[in-house]
């Protein structure tokens, strides 16, 4: 989900299938739509040497696309092993039990309703399949069950919704909360600084190849729209609605309703902190 199409300064990317690191090859849904971009972005996630592959969000239910994943990974000479979730949103976990029907593999998620199997998912969780190497991140804001995965042996982090490959996230309120955002983008921040990571591979949009710069964009994007709406409201637009036409102005109108609930978390955060 996206606030804003294309901000100033970043980057316009064309997503295509296929290998975007050693070990991870993007597969992806015919979703496209305002609020996804070009579509999902589905993960196949192996060792190049290795007969098991991983999928991290499955995506939309779409048995055509389902299928593509499972033909790609074959195609290499792969079996899928395992299907994990960064967090709940039909466009990248509805079709995660039919994925593990077709499959015969367990799902794995922060949020026990999501679930296919007994074990879930925790911050600081590894998860190994055929050598790979994927550490889970707690990364809550977008959503509460936000996840992201560490590969480190590709100094690259997926990121689900957390941060995109063109524009910005909502944070969809009321499950997602705007503090919570803001400490998961600096523990993100914190992957980049003291574990090298350099390459975002997110939910939707292309690679980002500058992660520190990512993160450090939307740290700087957050704190711009905090002040606007801070200043909306100082200004008398006091309602979510007031506050989003007034500060989204600029913004496609279609995008509005999810600008709403990014103002709504944002409000909360200004009340919360006593700002308003």
């Amino acid at each position: 989900m996206t606030d804003a199409a294309v901000l100033p300064g970043q980057p316009r990317g064309a997503v295509v299938s296929g290998p975007a690191t050693p070990r991870a090859v993007n597969v992806l849904a015919p979703n496209a739509s305002a609020m996804t971009l070009d579509g999902t972005n589905t993960w196949l996630v192996s060792e190049p040497d290795s007969e098991l592959a991983v999928v991290i969000d499955p995506g939309p239910l779409d048995d055509g696309h389902l299928r593509n994943v499972i033909g790609t990974a074959e195609k290499s000479g792969k079996r899928i092993a395992l299907t994990l979730l960064t967090h709940g949103h039909p466009d990248h976990a509805e079709g995660a039990a039919r994925f593990a029907e077709l499959t015969g593999t367990k799902v794995r998620a922060l949020d026990p309703a999501l679930r296919l199997g007994e074990e879930g998912l925790g911050h600081g969780d590894v998860v190994t399949v055929g050598g790979v190497e994927l550490r889970v991140v707690t990364t809550p804001g977008h959503t509460a069950d936000s996840l992201c995965f560490h590969l480190p042996a590709d100094r690259a982090v997926l990121t689900g919704d957390t941060i995109l490959g063109r524009g910005t996230t909502v944070v969809a309120h009321p499950d997602g909360r705007l503090g919570d955002y803001l400490d998961s983008l600096r523990r993100l921040r914190s992957l980049t600084v003291d574990d090298g990571v350099h390459t975002v591979l997110p939910g939707h949009g292309p690679v980002l190849e500058d992660a520190q710069g990512a993160v450090e964009y939307y740290l700087a994007h957050r704190a711009h729209r905090l002040a606007q709406v801070e200043t909306a409201v100082e200004n008398g637009h006091r309602t979510p609605g007031e506050v989003v036409a007034h500060v989204y102005a600029d913004v496609d109108r279609s995008l509005w309703p999810a600008a709403e609930l990014s103002v709504r978390a944002q409000l909360d955060y200004l009340r919360e902190h006593g700002l308003i």
